[in-house]
């Protein structure tokens, strides 16, 4: 779990030029229940800025960003050097008490401690505060993307560890917060066969795999969509955007 969750690091670079981002209708309902666009905002593992670029966006927010890993903090500086930008975790989070009026995690709760993180995220919320995690996911309801997703995972060998990022119902259990609900949001990304093994090559299974396990995926993924000529060279990702909301009391 350690090293797959410490794996983004060594790909920072490939990793913010094809991850997607998150649909602004997404970040509007995690935040609904401040009642207005402003406010602190903590992007807590905040990787090379993808949930970030789309915070500051937003008017009157200010906005801070948390990273633990060197390479992917480095990015993120160099990409939005307008903001506050700190190392650290969700375990340990270099903020004050009370200090930010929502916390938003993308593509990352499944890595975090629940227990220290709870305390942690309770510790830097203000009563009130909301907390979401949001995670994208390939829609599968398309059949020819259910085929994609089953092509991609099949006989997959990551040995020692376990899938990560799983579709969330729930994020923690902890005495200060309560569950403020679970939307999903559909969006799309415009691909290529080349540019859709580049985003799976940096998914945590694909970094630690060997050269020739990836490879073999990476083959298994350009045969099928050799052999869908109605997507043509470039054709549109279908996305769901889990959102899942708590609130702190």
């Amino acid at each position: 779990m350690q090293l797959r969750r410490r794996s983004f690091g060594s790909a920072a670079r490939e990793y913010d030029a094809h991850r997607p981002s998150y649909p602004d209708t997404a970040i509007d309902w995690a935040l609904a229940p401040l009642g207005s666009p402003g406010g602190r905002v903590l992007d807590l593992a905040a990787g090379t800025g993808k949930l970030t670029a789309s915070l500051v966006r937003r008017p009157g927010a200010e906005v801070v960003a948390v990273e633990p890993d060197e390479q992917m903090l480095a990015v993120l500086r160099e990409r939005l050097p307008e903001v506050r930008a700190l190392a650290g975790s969700a375990e340990s989070i270099p903020l004050p008490d009370a200090s930010v009026d929502a916390v938003l995690v993308g593509q990352a709760f499944h890595w975090f401690d629940p227990a220290r993180a709870g305390d942690e995220l309770a510790r830097v919320l203000r009563p009130g505060g909301v907390l979401a995690g949001l995670w994208n996911y390939e829609d599968d309801s398309e059949a020819w993307v259910a085929g994609l997703v089953q092509v991609t995972s099949l006989d997959r060998r990551v040995p020692g560890v376990s899938q990560g990022g799983r579709r969330p119902r729930a994020m923690l259990e902890h005495e200060s917060f309560d569950e403020g609900g679970r939307q999903e949001f559909t969006h799309s990304r415009r691909l290529t066969a080349e540019s859709l093994v580049a985003t799976l090559g940096t998914h945590s299974w694909a970094l630690i795999s060997s050269p020739e396990e990836r490879e073999e995926v990476f083959a298994r993924v350009r045969g099928y969509l050799a052999g869908r000529p109605e997507l043509g060279e470039e054709f549109d990702m279908p996305l769901r955007t889990v959102t899942v909301r708590m609130l702190r009391r």
